[in-house]
């Protein structure tokens, strides 16, 4: 049996709230209160359970004015609809009852059908209203959760592609949100709503979303990572902040502002000593303050490709004392204040219940702020764009597998370059995926997926893929996901194919990009060692170091500007590649200083003089000259560093006796024996 709304009758004359009850009782079951004070008491215990008040405004102790201020000031009057009742009919009254919050005012004496009809309308319209705003909830709550989703399996593909356990993606969010919220607690220096907060811990995932760009060899390298190696992996957080820049120039969302922050300053530094800008302080935003402290905690704590897990006490110590770089003393406070119960945190926290907290808080309060239509509009398919973007942008052929549904995802751009669907159902039946992939391949990635466990999750090999009628070869790289509770049930499989000839091809090219100086595309000064070192170790050939400098450089950028002074080094660059052969070593070592290594025959001196003169003349309004300086290999090999260290201080001679000319070392200049003795090889 449907159950009857529960209606208030508020009314000091027992007389009106009889006539009332008779008028309604055969549609609602009625309450009563004799005045203000005993409804105020009524709606403290049962506002949850009420459809409708019926409040008189004349009335003893407390008024229905007083009655619809209280209302207000609690919120009820959101929840409860009222419909005033007076013998009054003067406008001043009626007004100040609906600019109270009334929805409808009833005069007496009372016409049964329009109380009926006014009192149905009312508890029918507020009725569609809940169920509306419900449906909003839901749909608002169903939008997040996909939009948290996506961002998880945006930030899981990187992670993927790092050999991380997924783990850190799941604990970079807990944590982030559990030091916001001691923050917010500790000090009221930063405006952050209930909204903010669960948006900045949405967009705290994809922190690291610019590692897609970085080769797998630096992001799973054992060993420690060289400086040109350091330097690509530095790149990853300006990456990652142009995927979001891109991004906000057609969606200004606040999601992805707060990534983008994220993002790009999550590696900066609270005394500027971070990268890629070196803000300092408050210069950095407090999300990404917040990211960059729980990153280096995870990290610490846990295990990765180039070093086992910290304690948490360990962890805790070498933050505290400044061993992992410098964060905000407040931020420390709340570290330390979280501290105790950061490890069970991490241990009985989910992903559901933190995705639904957060959801949940971010509907409420967008419910509230009324920006439901703007924050729902398209939210889903921004995801998915990005999500595709990415696929698209690694030149990977990208896949997601359900066991629950047997149905195989790839994305649009791994799609097009196999000529089948995004969607696959049952794939191994599937006649359309046999064209790609051979029974006997498809059985070998099984077999391996079902042979790991969660503590070694990637598997990898070498496979054939038939690819827009030709067969080419691919590097498979797949973990699969199990059950967040009991870890014994696999739930999908995420992974992709790289095409091995494309990998290599992308890998020689970002090794000349690390090798190369940015500016003048010549070599830089680690790559130039290396290579001569090399040459240097094969006795018998003549060769030569030749370090100049430009003799006024300073004077170009200030009278010019650094802009000019950059022109200035790539035409001298440009002259250098003119006057050398192809087999010759030309890098820039800093600055405006260059570096050169020749081979020759004969008499190099010839050599010198014709680089030498290249290298002088007029650049627009600028007029080049060098200082040079030479040293000379012995036949019968050296160190570089002996090498190098004899033709600076040939340089230092020429400059020291006027600059605009080259110098040899010699034995007229001191230490000649020692630094190019072979007792030092």
């Amino acid at each position: 049996m449907k159950k009857k709304p529960l209606l208030l009758i508020v009314d000091d004359t027992e007389m009106n709230r009889a006539m009332l009850a008779d008028m309604l009782a055969a549609d609602c079951e009625i309450i009563e209160a004799g005045n203000g004070v005993e409804a105020i008491e009524i709606l403290e215990r049962r506002r949850h359970e009420l459809s409708l008040v019926l409040l008189d405004i004349v009335m003893p102790r407390m008024d229905g004015f007083e009655v619809l201020a209280v209302m207000n000031k609690n919120g009820w009057i959101q929840q409860v609809p009222v419909i005033t009742i007076s013998a009054e009919t003067a406008s001043s009254y009626i007004d100040h009852a609906f600019d109270l919050g009334a929805t409808d005012y009833i005069s007496r004496p009372f016409d049964e059908k329009t109380v009926q009809r006014r009192v149905r309308n009312t508890i029918m319209l507020y009725s569609k209203q809940k169920a509306l705003e419900g449906m909003v909830a839901e749909q608002i709550v169903e939008k997040e959760r996909n939009n948290f989703l996506m961002v998880e399996i945006l930030s899981n593909i990187v992670e993927f592609r790092n050999g991380e356990s997924g783990l850190h993606v799941l604990h970079i969010r807990i944590l982030t949100e559990i030091l916001l919220r001691k923050l917010l607690e500790m000090t009221d220096r930063y405006s952050i709503s209930a909204s903010r907060l669960a948006l900045i811990v949405n967009a705290s995932a994809l922190h690291d979303i610019g590692k897609i760009s970085i080769p797998e060899e630096i992001l799973n390298k054992p060993g420690r990572l060289t400086a040109e190696e350091f330097e690509i992996m530095k790149t990853h957080s300006a990456v990652g902040a142009q995927i979001m820049e891109n991004a906000l120039q057609h969606h200004h969302e606040a999601l992805i502002q707060i990534a983008y922050n994220i993002c790009r300053w999550h590696h900066e530094r609270y005394d500027g000593k971070g990268y890629p800008d070196g803000l300092e302080g408050e210069e950095i935003p407090i999300e990404a303050q917040v990211v960059a402290l729980v990153d280096v905690y995870d990290a610490l704590t846990s295990i990765r490709i180039y070093k086992p897990a910290y304690s948490h006490g360990e962890a805790m110590r070498m933050i505290l004392a400044g061993e992992c770089g410098s964060f905000s003393p407040l931020l420390l406070e709340c570290l330390k204040s979280v501290g105790p119960h950061l490890t069970e945190e991490l241990k009985v926290r989910s992903i559901d219940a933190v995705s639904e907290g957060n959801i949940r808080e971010l509907s409420s309060q967008m419910l509230v702020d009324s920006q439901v239509s703007h924050r729902t509009f398209s939210l889903l398919e921004q995801e998915r764009t990005k999500y595709q973007f990415f696929a698209s942008m690694s030149n990977e052929i990208q896949f997601e597998y359900s066991y629950q549904t047997d149905i195989l995802t790839l994305s649009e751009w791994g799609a097009e370059q196999l000529g089948c669907g995004t969607v696959i159902e049952r794939p191994e039946r599937n006649k359309e995926l046999g064209g790609v992939i051979s029974g006997e391949d498809y059985q070998d990635i099984k077999r391996r997926l079902h042979a790991v466990s969660p503590e070694h999750p990637i598997v990898s090999n070498i496979y054939c893929l038939r690819v827009k009628e030709e067969n080419r070869w691919y590097k498979a790289v797949a973990r699969p996901i199990w059950d967040g509770e009991t870890q014994e049930r696999m739930v999908s499989v995420i992974g992709k194919f790289t095409d091995v000839h494309e990998e290599q091809l992308r890998l020689e090219k970002l090794k000349r990009q690390a090798a190369q100086d940015s500016l003048t595309h010549l070599s830089n000064h680690s790559a130039a060692r290396e290579i001569i070192g090399k040459r240097l170790a094969v006795h018998g050939n003549q060769s030569a170091v030749v370090l100049f400098d430009l003799d006024n450089f300073k004077e170009a950028n200030d009278k010019y500007g650094h802009m000019f002074g950059d022109e200035v080094l790539k035409h001298v660059s440009r002259e250098i590649r003119r006057s050398m052969r192809e087999e010759d070593i030309a890098a820039r070592i800093g600055g405006d200083e260059f570096l050169l290594y020749i081979e020759y025959k004969g008499n190099v001196e010839d050599i010198i003089r014709r680089i030498f003169n290249t290298l002088h003349g007029r650049y627009k309004k600028f007029e080049i000259s060098v200082s040079m300086g030479i040293a000379l290999a012995p036949e019968n090999g050296v160190k570089y560093e002996k090498l190098f260290h004899a033709a600076d201080q040939a340089l230092y001679a020429a400059k020291k006796d006027g600059k605009n000319r080259y110098c040899f070392y010699d034995d007229s200049l001191e230490g000649l024996l020692s630094v190019l003795s072979p007792m030092d090889h």
